[in-house]
């Protein structure tokens, strides 16, 4: 914890001691006067249209991203779970084979495919259809970041559903209930806790991320990740670096709060289900 104080006194103007030499070598520090701290770097940073862009871009890939993932994560373990058959297994085994391929050689192959010149706008032409090029835009981004948070995904929520019992299942249909309502009334309660996790992590994951927005995504805007790191190395400017970085860090700890809720509530139903 101790980096992360030094970090966030940096932002406040403590440009002494540890963080002496990075304020020396830096372009355009703001120093406290005395011991009162100083904002001007957050007002510096907030006031820049190109920070307020990438910042609405990280919260709308951010937001899209863990939106979209639940759903073929939950469809793929859900048919694993009711099927049970090979197909089913097979289905889930595919979902999460980019946990296996690194995320620098998947990134660069989904920015080939999505390019104007990739196999999809190729097809597209082929066929008289003049489909959009999504590399080196936001979308892209969002493909990059689902197809990498899948995996986990899918591991997660198929943990959570197998761990429901059959038996209630079973219950659930001698009751008459259908398939459908038995998945809703059963199955999605008990995985609650999962679901939020998977939501959570995926959100934290993507919010922080650097290497698919800096291969897939544009110049400008761009997510938060790849700003901050052109203002530290790039720019010399690395006081306003951590300005982004603790404003990446106030929105995980956001995000956070649901992981702990739902910790909370797991174990507060395992302490009544005692």
């Amino acid at each position: 914890g101790i980096p992360i104080v030094i970090g966030i006194g940096f932002t406040l103007g403590y440009t002494g001691g540890l963080n002496s030499i990075a304020a020396l070598l830096a372009v355009k520090v703001f120093s406290a006067s005395g011991w009162s701290p100083t904002v001007a770097a957050y007002a510096n940073v907030f006031a820049d249209a190109r920070f307020r862009g990438d910042l609405l871009v990280t919260i709308v890939v951010t937001v899209a991203t863990a939106a979209v993932v639940l759903v073929p994560a939950y469809a793929f373990a859900l048919y694993a779970r009711l099927a049970g058959n090979w197909l089913g297994r097979f289905v889930s085994g595919v979902a999460v084979i980019p946990l296996f391929i690194p995320i620098v050689i998947g990134a660069y192959s989904i920015r080939e495919f999505y390019l104007g010149t990739g196999f999809l706008v190729s097809l597209g032409k082929l066929v008289g259809l003049h489909l959009p090029t999504l590399a080196y835009h936001t979308p892209g981004i969002v493909i990059g970041q689902i197809w990498a948070s899948l995996p986990f995904a899918v591991l997660l929520i198929s943990s959570g559903l197998a761990a429901v019992p059959e038996a209630l299942m079973e219950a659930a249909r001698d009751s008459g209930a259908t398939q459908f309502r038995a998945v809703r009334s059963v199955m999605v309660p008990m995985t609650l806790v999962p679901t939020v996790i998977v939501v959570t992590f995926t959100a934290v994951a993507v919010m922080g991320s650097f290497t698919v927005p800096y291969m897939i995504g544009p110049a400008a805007p761009n997510m938060l990740g790849v700003t901050l790191q052109a203002y530290y190395a790039a720019y010399q400017r690395p006081q306003q670096a951590q300005v982004m970085a603790v404003v990446l860090f106030v929105l995980a700890a956001g995000i956070g709060a649901l992981y702990v809720w739902a910790n909370a509530r797991q174990a507060r139903s395992s302490a009544v289900a005692l």
